[in-house]
């Protein structure tokens, strides 16, 4: 029996319920054989990276690409990323992108060589104009499906899902500005492009918890509500496992919002509202399943 909690508060309108939703996404013929490592930013979840080394093949066996190109730091960036991952035992190469380079048939060749690939911080709009209908993409996705796994944290995680947040604002609101800049619910806030889309039917907000993104997010979600929302606080990840369970791994929990059986206002409505929005809190070491909407939840 579905059980509906109400809350009445200044941010939001949630309601928890059963079993029995539609997957997040239709499955593909052939599943995935890969893993998503996708970190909320902040600094590394305990146990993370060693895993995503393991998915990789293991010390002495990964190989992983360090994609940096959505920090203003590059280099920096991802020599510091390439030499945290070669003391955990991987090889890892940077690949500081042009556009022109990602498209080269050369450069994806090269990158099909390899078990893993990061994503880093920085702005994930700067990550899909290099990437974006390239082969290089084409190839990351390909090893993706053949058992590569695929990480990134912060911009690194927004760009995982098909629609992405870029984090920028389509409007300002002067009330929601002298409040700090916590801006309401509302369609048309915030805008959204394409992502990388490894993560199909769904989008990912990052640093959620520690700047107070669930408003930026549920606006999203209801404004497009065939995609679940995902917030990932920092110092925690997603582990999107071959079997197609989600993992959560770190310090802090993730969010999960589904407004698919929901009821939403018509455009017109002055205020937005909603009913039957599903949603799930989830700590370290919980195990959700995107396709029936089951969470298993760590033993006290």
């Amino acid at each position: 029996m579905a059980t509906r909690r109400s809350l009445a508060a200044a941010l939001i309108f949630l309601s928890t319920c059963g079993a029995g939703i539609s997957p997040i996404a239709p499955s593909p013929e052939v599943a995935p054989r890969g893993n998503l490592v996708i970190v909320g930013g902040g600094a590394e979840p305990p146990g993370v990276m060693p895993r995503f080394v393991q998915l990789a093949g293991g010390q002495g066996r990964a190989r992983i690409a360090v994609l940096p190109m959505a920090s203003t730091a590059t280099a920096e960036r991802g020599t510091e990323t390439a030499a945290r991952l070669q003391t955990l035992g991987a090889e890892a190469q940077v690949f500081d992108l042009t556009r022109e380079q990602a498209e080269s048939e050369d450069l994806a060749q090269q990158l099909y060589e390899f078990t893993g690939f990061w994503f880093s911080g920085g702005d994930q709009s700067k990550l899909t104009a290099v990437l974006l209908a390239t082969p290089s993409l084409a190839t990351i996705h390909r090893r993706y499906r053949e058992g590569a796994v695929v990480g990134g944290t912060s911009a690194g995680a927004a760009v995982m899902s098909n629609a992405m947040l870029t984090g920028n604002r389509k409007s300002a609101d002067p009330a929601a500005e002298e409040n700090g800049g916590f801006p309401p619910v509302a369609r048309h806030s915030f805008e959204i492009s394409s992502g990388l889309g490894f993560l199909p039917g769904t989008i990912v907000d990052q640093h959620f918890q520690r700047r107070a993104r669930q408003n930026r997010l549920l606006s999203a979600v209801l404004e497009r509500p065939d995609l679940v929302g995902v917030g990932i606080d920092e110092s925690t990840a997603v582990l999107v496992r071959s079997d197609g369970l989600w993992e959560v791994m770190g310090q802090s929990s993730v969010q999960v919002i589904d407004a698919r059986r929901a009821r939403i206002t018509s455009p017109e409505a002055p205020v937005l509202g909603s009913a039957n929005v599903t949603m799930h809190l989830l700590p370290p070491r919980s195990i959700y399943d995107p396709q029936n909407g089951q969470t298993t939840l760590p033993a006290s």
